[in-house]
């Protein structure tokens, strides 16, 4: 088991504490999991404060088998994670996928994936082009749910870096396989139709009318943050986690949506 740097170079995973997977109802029964995205801002809150307390006390409430953060490293320096990872896996059982890097990150440019009830076959670090530095992650998880692949990443602030960066996700996410994929993180695009910076999304994770207000958090009204799936019918809910720790905790609300997945007959031709 390995992970891949930009350059297609492999790094060892560490050694990984299997967890019980999502059970299912009979062979072949769907099972459904629970993905999310947060946009953490670095663990400061709209009333200022550093606390990632609250910011693990939000990730517990939302209770997701898998959930992408952003913004979970200091932006500068040595980029340091901003979380105790400790803490999170006791509290909620949800452990990081491995990535190399920088010792003391978290993640990938502030994307972290964390996981329960599986375990990683692959991961891969993308950089993503424009005018500041955004980066993404590919990884595949094997749940007893069903095999899925999750790319997680953070856009740019501006329109044209949006479509480059689309475009390089569309090209590194092996959409030849048939495995269930999804696509979650903080897109920073709330148009939809021809102004959208994620058009070309669309024929691969699309429909995007899915999508709910996230930012700002005490009063959103702009869907800055996505969660979209291939096919698209596994997606089967998705909402805003609005709560008074959330609406506090960071300027974005958690995104949570429910997949469906089959552990028998998962790929795209089945679920078609």
């Amino acid at each position: 088991m390995e992970t891949t740097d930009k350059t297609g170079a492999g790094h060892p995973l560490p050694a990984q504490h299997l967890q019980n997977a999502v059970s299912t109802a009979g062979a072949g029964a769907h099972s459904e999991i629970v993905v999310a995205s947060y946009n953490v801002h670095k663990c400061v809150g709209l009333d200022r404060r550093f606390d990632p307390q609250r910011t693990m006390a939000v990730i517990s409430e939302i209770g997701a088998d898998v959930i992408a953060l952003q913004e979970a490293d200091q932006r500068f320096g040595d980029r340091a994670g901003l979380l105790d990872l400790e803490a999170v896996e006791r509290e909620t059982g949800l452990v990081p996928v491995p990535l190399a890097g920088r010792r003391k990150s978290h993640g990938w440019h502030g994307n972290v994936v964390l996981f329960r009830k599986g375990s990683v076959s692959s991961a891969r670090q993308l950089v993503l082009p424009g005018a500041e530095p955004r980066g993404a992650v590919i990884v595949d998880l094997e749940l007893d749910a069903g095999p899925l692949r999750v790319i997680a990443a953070h856009f740019g602030l501006l329109r044209h870096s949006r479509k480059l960066q689309a475009g390089t996700l569309l090209t590194a996410a092996e959409l030849h396989s048939d495995k269930p994929t999804v696509l979650v993180g903080d897109l920073n695009e709330w148009r939809l139709g021809k102004r959208s910076s994620l058009r070309s999304l669309e024929p691969a994770f699309g429909p995007m009318h899915a999508i709910v207000p996230s930012f700002p958090s005490r009063f959103p009204v702009l869907a800055l943050d996505r969660v979209m799936a291939r096919p698209h019918n596994l997606l089967t809910e998705i909402e805003a986690h609005d709560t008074a720790l959330a609406r506090v905790a960071s300027d974005h609300l958690p995104i949570r949506a429910v997949i469906r997945l089959n552990a028998r007959r998962n790929g795209l031709a089945a679920a078609a």
